[in-house]
């Protein structure tokens, strides 16, 4: 996070407050879905708008796709991107309490990452004394796309034409996996320059209190 002029106190501080955040939301999500719910150490990093679509492109191999926006005040906002294996499909409406027959696969999918992102931003949120809004979840793909492809460049032009300076993103990746039922996806939030200024003047607010 150089090109950002991010200090060590702030990226311990924004690492602090992920922390929190997930902690928060794993405990959630347990007594939402009445199960453990495991959130490994997430991965934060810079990435250059040259290598962002390759870098997702290269994570979303096989997998259903949803992209959730989120808008906070002071600028804060950025894209939730949820990832999901082919093979966690078939077990979403045990997950979330559904008749075989009640969701297509799709709209279950679309359930569940809305729960997943706005759990987590919310928490995020109340960290730092904001508050996130939300746009409808949109499925970019799925794992029985006939034309692979064209699958990848939706996320390519999805991510191009959001009203983002997308110059550099802050990347930060977290995995869920439900331990009961064998399932995993990952979510990626996709923050942009102007935005990661905001968050590190509300970092630096914090920092002051203590």
């Amino acid at each position: 996070m150089n090109k950002l002029n991010f200090t060590e106190d702030q990226q311990d501080c924004l690492q602090e407050i992920i922390n929190v955040a997930m902690g928060q939301a794993s405990d959630q999500l347990a007594r939402y879905l009445d199960t453990f719910v495991y959130l490994k150490v997430p991965s934060i990093e810079q990435v250059s708008s040259k290598y962002l679509s390759d870098t997702i492109n290269s994570e979303a191999q096989s997998v259903a796709v949803v992209s959730q926006g989120f808008f906070g005040y002071e600028g804060i906002r950025g894209e939730a991107l949820l990832m999901y294996q082919p093979k966690d499909s078939d077990r979403l409406a045990d997950l979330l309490g559904y008749e075989p027959d009640e969701l297509s696969v799709e709209e279950q999918i679309i359930d569940l990452s809305s729960i997943l992102t706005t759990t987590f931003l919310n928490v995020f949120a109340s960290q730092i004394n904001n508050q996130m809004s939300y746009s409808a979840p949109r499925l970019l793909f799925s794992s029985n796309s006939e034309n692979k492809t064209s699958s990848q460049s939706s996320i390519s032009e999805h991510i191009e034409h959001q009203s983002f300076n997308w110059d550099v993103a802050l990347k930060v990746k977290i995995t869920y996996q439900v331990t009961d039922y064998s399932f995993n996806c990952d979510m990626v939030l996709l923050i942009p320059e102007s935005a990661i200024i905001n968050i590190a003047a509300v970092i630096d607010r914090i920092l002051e209190e203590y």
